[in-house]
């Protein structure tokens, strides 16, 4: 019976001594008295007042104790402590000792190793370590300057999280959204929802993204565009480090030149504003605007350096163009916007309307001042085939340089072992009247409208006109013919087909084309045997 009683006296010792401790605890004040009309239940303490509670202490010129309830209200130059990670100063400041939260209000400061928070009323939750307000605030770390209307700050891990207009401020630049998590320890930002990022030289637009304020590198993963200066780019994966002046996007790229009107666009690229460069690559295009149209070059890579007026353009391996009345493939592609010259490498081959012009190497040349077509060399064993219902015009020589006017191809110059063969049609009625074969030394022609006005053989020229029917099959084509039409790309869409595509495209194209010349021919042929 003695120790079951004993026993009993232990645990409710021990229950005592932890109530003790959950309550709070009034170290010291200069006076206290009871005014029970006004504050019933109450002790209410003067001067110097000084409380603490598992944890925390609290300093006040004068606070209302509510023993029973374990509830202060502190007045007058409230400092709140917590160990050595918050230091809180307010105007007033309600503690419950129960639920362990505390509401401060006016001109609210509280400081721990990393910021400084100012605001009108504050909340703190010490079983949660979270403090949050609704109306306003402003955070400072040594670096930035962070306004919200409403914000949550964990302290277990320095994690800050501001609502409804947000504005950070940093010395290189500002920060604005509707909900960004801050972490002051690392200074690194998560941004949710649309959020743009202003500095001196560029823009950011974002809606879901991280950013590290200390180290400058972000990570934007949804509807992202960074402007610089006259160049914008947009992807669905955006990484940019300011200091560098680096950024590398991944797919669904679209880098826009408002100034030189080119659009280059693909799966992943890299670019440095210092260098002015772009690389580019997974089905990588660049769109540049000439004249009302558009020129699509694709390439399995796209190098673009240097400023405007001394860019360079490079595209590698399986290069394709298209404009509406030109294309060509070639394996690279080199352009310098300062010379106006574009060189066409390995294999390069031209379209343009009925025309396919072929040789070792292409150049073409344009004006640096209007931008317009000035000139064409086609480099060793040139080669030009336009195609005739009865056969193919065809033109071959060492070298073939054009010269153009407004655009237009006014000039041809055939140097060096220059031969030609052309299908002869009645001006009228278009009847093939002869095929010539002409051979000289070189061949110079004027044209207007694509069509040979005049033509002037140089050093012992030697050629005839024959009647289509004595014209031999086996001199009908010249050597290394080739009819190259079943790589020729005919939409902004086939140069990205592999060859094996486009062919099978243009052998469909071919076989419905003859049918159609099938069925008018048999409509021509019953319409005579009815007449």
């Amino acid at each position: 019976m003695l120790k079951r009683l004993l026993l009993i006296l232990l645990l409710l010792s021990a229950y005592t001594s932890i109530a003790q401790q959950k309550r709070i605890q009034i170290v010291h004040a200069d006076n206290s008295t009871i005014d029970e009309e006004k504050f019933p239940g109450a002790t209410i303490l003067l001067g110097n007042v000084y409380v603490e509670h598992q944890g925390i202490e609290m300093r006040s010129k004068k606070a209302i104790f509510y023993k029973n309830d374990n509830f202060l209200k502190a007045y007058g130059d409230v400092i709140l402590n917590q160990g050595d990670t918050i230091t809180q100063t307010s105007h007033y400041v309600e503690y419950n000792g129960n639920s362990k939260t505390a509401i401060s209000w006016g001109d609210v400061i509280l400081k721990d190793q990393l910021i400084t928070l100012t605001t009108d009323t504050l909340h703190f939750n010490r079983t949660k370590q979270l403090l949050y307000y609704q109306s306003g605030a402003t955070i400072k770390d040594t670096t930035n300057v962070l306004v919200s209307n409403v914000g949550n700050y964990y302290l277990q891990t320095s994690k800050f999280q501001a609502l409804s207009d947000v504005v950070l401020t940093n010395p290189d630049y500002v920060l604005k959204s509707n909900h960004l998590d801050y972490y002051t320890d690392s200074g690194q930002a998560f941004l949710y929802g649309p959020s743009t990022i202003t500095g001196e030289n560029n823009f950011i637009y974002t809606e879901q993204g991280f950013y590290d304020t200390k180290n400058e590198i972000s990570h934007f993963t949804k509807n992202s565009k960074l402007i610089s200066g006259n160049r914008e780019l947009k992807a669905d994966s955006l990484y940019y480090n300011r200091n560098l002046e680096f950024a590398s996007a991944t797919n669904n790229i679209q880098l826009k030149d408002t100034v030189n009107n080119t659009v280059i666009r693909g799966g992943y690229g890299e670019f440095f504003k210092e260098l002015d460069s772009a690389y580019v690559v997974k089905r990588a295009v660049a769109i540049t605007e000439i004249e009302k149209d558009s020129m699509y070059v694709h390439g399995d890579t796209l190098l673009i350096t240097g400023k405007k007026d001394n860019r360079i353009i490079r595209a590698f391996h399986h290069v394709k163009f298209f404009k509406s009345n030109l294309s060509g493939k070639c394996d690279s592609i080199y352009s310098n916007q300062q010379t106006g010259i574009t060189t066409l490498y390995k294999n390069p081959v031209i379209w343009s309307e009925n025309s396919q012009i072929t040789g070792d190497t292409i150049k073409l040349l344009s004006n640096t001042k209007t931008e317009k077509m000035d000139s064409l060399k086609v480099l060793q064993n040139a080669f030009v085939i336009q195609k005739d219902s009865a056969g193919f015009n065809q033109i071959k020589g060492r070298d073939i340089l054009g010269k153009f006017i407004d655009n237009e191809l006014r000039d041809i110059n055939v140097i060096g072992n220059a031969e030609t063969i052309f299908y002869v049609r009645d001006e009228n009625t278009n009847e093939l009247i002869g095929i010539d074969k002409t051979a000289c030394s070189s061949i110079h022609f004027k044209l207007k409208n694509n069509t040979i006005e005049e033509t002037t053989c140089f050093t012992k020229p030697d050629g005839n006109t024959y009647p289509p029917s004595k014209f031999p099959d086996n001199v009908r084509l010249f050597r290394g013919f080739v009819w190259r039409e079943k790589e020729r790309p005919l939409s902004m869409e086939d140069i990205f087909k592999k060859d094996e595509e486009i062919e099978e495209k243009a052998e469909l194209k071919e076989k419905f084309t003859k049918i159609l010349e099938e069925d008018k021919e048999k409509k021509k042929a019953e319409k005579e045997i009815k007449e």
